[in-house]
């Protein structure tokens, strides 16, 4: 039997990963902090062949994040998919952003992947098998002007899964960093700016799987879009700047010019 966990379940990607990875011979845990909307996702899950868990979770408890984590050992997690996080933005009133939604985002989106990991890991090497998936996002490689807490949080995600491949990687453990566009889902329809090459959340479940099977260091979507992101991470600054001003990611400050 395959096992299979799942952060941020009850995510669009979440979700369509869930149930992408529903099969018979399958067992997954999907944690998330909506209860409903986990069951339901489990219902489905089992109609497609799988055993399911739901584990409802705040990812801001870091003591019971890690004592989950370690009891996972138990189960020989093959695979760990770190998908759960947060955004927010900069108020047009002040150009900033609340420090409180800040903290919570790098907390959800960061720390908690981080304590994950350590606490899931060590079977994994101790097995020398396994793998871990980390949800990271294309603005990992330059921050967008209206999220900078989400963009420092998915490229602290970036590096640190990058890292790790390496460093895991004489243990027999597989490490991969994915680096979604935008995807159809709330929090993206929150996201303030233009949306290019949106992709539903089916297809981008579909592409992650694929980069997983093949252990893809990163799995980097759409195509286009992320090459640009990454010649744009390696303009010089007042050029890269001036681009994302002209595409429409510049912050609106109200009352001024």
């Amino acid at each position: 039997m395959k096992h299979i966990v799942i952060t941020g379940a009850s995510g669009a990607i979440g979700t369509a990963l869930a149930k992408a990875y529903a099969v018979p011979g399958a067992k997954l845990w999907l944690q998330g902090r909506q209860r409903q909307a986990l069951e339901r996702l489990a219902q489905t899950c089992q109609a497609l062949g799988a055993q399911t868990e739901v584990v409802e979770l705040e990812l801001t408890d870091a003591t019971a994040l890690a004592t989950w984590g370690q009891s996972l050992a138990a189960f020989e997690i093959d695979l760990l998919i770190i998908n759960a996080g947060l955004n927010t933005h900069v108020d047009p009133d002040h150009g900033l952003e609340n420090p409180t939604h800040s903290q919570l985002v790098l907390q959800v989106n960061l720390l908690s992947a981080i304590t994950l990991v350590q606490a899931v890991a060590p079977a994994m090497q101790k097995r020398q098998q396994g793998q871990i998936a980390v949800i990271s996002s294309l603005a990992a490689w330059r921050g967008l002007p209206n999220t900078p807490s989400y963009s420092a949080s998915k490229a602290g995600l970036k590096a640190y899964g990058e890292s790790l491949r390496s460093s895991l990687a004489h243990d027999g453990v597989r490490v991969n960093v994915v680096l979604p566009g935008y995807v159809q889902s709330p929090m993206c329809d929150d996201m303030p700016g233009p949306k290019p090459f949106l992709w539903s959340a089916e297809r981008a479940a579909k592409a992650i799987q694929a980069g997983l099977a093949a252990n893809r260091g990163r799995i980097a979507f759409p195509f286009f879009l992320s090459l640009g992101c990454q010649l744009l991470g390696s303009l010089p600054d007042g050029l890269a700047t001036w681009i994302l001003k002209r595409l429409g990611h510049a912050v609106v400050r109200r009352g001024k010019p």
